[in-house]
C-alpha cells in the first residue's frame, strides 16, 4: 500500500527531498555612510557543476554602491567578484574626510552608481572662499550651473573637474527589501534637490535583483522640479578577475571607436574619435582580447547593439574558467568605460549614458548621449550580468533561458 509515494508495507524511506534554495536579505550589517549596508542572499543550488550568484551587498547610504557580489564557482567555492575591501574597511574609508571629498572614495571599490553625470566635466575653475573648493561652471543650452570640482590628476598642476556626480555620496529616503524562494531584490529611492549645483530636482529609484542566473541593476531618474534638465548615468564596477592574474584576462567589448584623451593623468577627452580596428584596443572579436600591458583608461563609443538593441560585453578569466557578460540594457547607454591598471588583476567595464566632458567645446555640439527630461519625465538605465564558464561556452550563444 502506498499513501503519498511512501510504501506503507516496506522499510526502505524514498529520497530525501532536494533542499529547495531560499533567498533572504539582511540589513544587520555595519553602518556605512550613515545608513545599514544590505545584503542579498541565496542559498546555492544544483550539484556544483555551474556558476551561480550567491550574494549581493549593497550600499544605501553610499548611492546603493554595489559593494559586492559573491558566486559559486565550480572547483572554487563562493568567490567575490568585485574588488572592495571588508564592510568594516569600507565604514572607516568612506567617512567623509579629507581623502573621501564629496564621496570620492565610493568609486574606488565596489560598485557606484553614477548620477546625474558619469566621468568628468569640465569648465571654467574658481575657487570658493567660503567653502574653499573649487568649482566647475558647467554649461547646458546657456544655462550655467556650479558644480564641485572633486578631482583632478596627481600630476604638478592638474587642472580640477566634476567627477561623477552626486550619487557618491547619497543617502536613501526609503529602502525596501523583497525575496522569494530563490531571488532576492532591495528598492532605494534617493531624493536629490538640484541646491544651485544641477539643472533640476530629481528623484531617482534604484533595484538590484538577485537570482541565480543573472544580476540586474535598474535606475530610474524622474524630473521632479520645474525645469527641463540633461541626464547622465553610469556604473563603476571593479570586476575582479579570481585568478589574480591580469594577463590571462580578455575582454569583448562591441565598440568602433575611443576616445582621444589629452593624458592619462587628467584624462581629458580632445573631441577626437579613433578607430580600434586593428589596434591593441580592438576587442571585438566574439571571444575576446587580452588588455595592453599598461594602464588602460579609455572610453570606447560608436556601441554595437545584438537584434534586442543590446550592447553584450564580456570579461573572461581563461585561469579560471570564468566568465562574466555584462549587458547594456537601455538604449540610452551610449558609452562604455574601461579602467584597468596594469598592475592590478580587476577590470572595470562602466556602461554609462553620456560621453566623458558631455558639454565640452572640444565635442563641437555633437550629441554626448546626455537625455534631456522635461519636469514630470523619466529615464531608465539598465544592466544585468550573468556568469558563464569559457571553457564550456560556445563563442556567440545565446544567453541562459532566465536571461530577461
Amino acid at each position: 500500500m502506498t499513501v503519498a509515494g511512501w510504501n506503507l508495507g516496506c522499510k526502505s524511506r524514498p529520497p530525501a527531498p532536494t533542499p529547495s534554495p531560499t533567498a533572504t536579505a539582511s540589513a544587520n550589517l555595519p553602518e556605512v555612510g550613515g545608513q545599514r549596508a544590505i545584503q542579498l542572499r541565496r542559498l546555492q543550488s544544483g550539484v556544483g557543476a555551474a556558476p551561480e550568484f550567491l550574494s549581493v551587498t549593497l550600499l544605501p547610504g553610499r548611492g546603493m554602491n554595489v559593494f559586492q557580489i559573491t558566486a559559486y564557482l565550480p572547483g572554487r567555492g563562493e568567490v567575490p567578484l568585485l574588488a572592495s575591501p571588508s564592510l568594516n574597511d569600507a565604514s572607516k574609508i568612506l567617512n567623509g574626510g579629507p581623502d573621501d571629498q564629496d564621496g570620492n572614495k565610493s568609486f574606488s571599490m565596489g560598485g557606484a552608481l553614477l548620477f546625474p553625470f558619469a566621468n568628468r566635466i569640465l569648465g571654467p575653475v574658481t575657487l570658493d572662499k567660503k567653502t574653499g573648493e573649487h568649482i566647475v561652471t558647467a554649461i547646458w543650452h546657456g544655462r550655467k550651473v556650479p558644480l564641485i570640482a572633486n578631482w583632478r590628476g596627481k600630476n604638478p598642476g592638474a587642472q580640477w573637474c566634476a567627477m561623477h556626480g552626486e550619487m557618491v555620496a547619497a543617502k536613501a529616503h526609503n529602502v525596501s527589501i523583497q525575496s522569494d524562494p530563490d531571488t532576492a531584490e532591495a528598492t532605494a529611492v534617493y531624493r536629490l534637490p538640484a541646491n544651485g549645483h544641477w539643472f533640476s530636482d530629481n528623484e531617482v529609484k534604484v533595484t538590484i535583483a538577485l537570482d541565480q542566473d543573472t544580476v540586474t541593476a535598474t535606475l530610474t531618474a524622474t524630473n521632479t522640479g520645474n525645469q527641463p534638465e540633461p541626464i547622465g548615468v553610469g556604473w563603476h564596477p571593479y570586476f575582479q578577475l579570481p585568478g589574480g592574474s591580469r594577463a590571462n584576462a580578455r575582454l569583448h567589448l562591441p565598440a568602433d571607436m575611443r576616445v582621444a584623451v589629452n593624458n592619462y593623468d587628467d584624462v581629458f577627452p580632445t573631441g577626437e574619435l579613433l578607430p580600434v580596428l586593428g589596434t591593441q584596443y580592438d576587442f571585438n572579436g566574439l571571444a575576446g582580447a587580452p588588455l595592453p600591458d599598461t594602464l588602460v583608461d579609455d572610453s570606447f563609443v560608436d556601441l554595437k547593439r545584438d537584434a534586442k538593441g543590446y550592447v553584450v560585453s564580456e570579461i573572461r578569466d581563461l585561469s579560471a574558467n570564468y566568465g562574466m557578460r555584462i549587458t547594456a540594457m537601455s538604449p540610452h547607454i551610449r558609452a562604455i568605460q574601461v579602467y584597468s591598471p596594469g598592475d592590478k588583476s580587476f577590470i572595470a567595464l562602466e556602461p554609462q549614458f553620456n560621453y566623458n566632458d558631455p558639454f565640452g567645446r572640444e565635442w563641437h555640439g555633437a550629441d554626448t548621449g546626455m537625455v534631456t527630461l522635461a519636469p514630470g519625465e523619466s529615464v531608465t538605465w539598465k544592466v544585468q550580468l550573468q556568469l558563464f564558464q569559457p571553457a564550456n561556452d560556445m563563442v556567440g550563444q545565446a544567453p541562459h533561458p532566465n536571461f530577461q
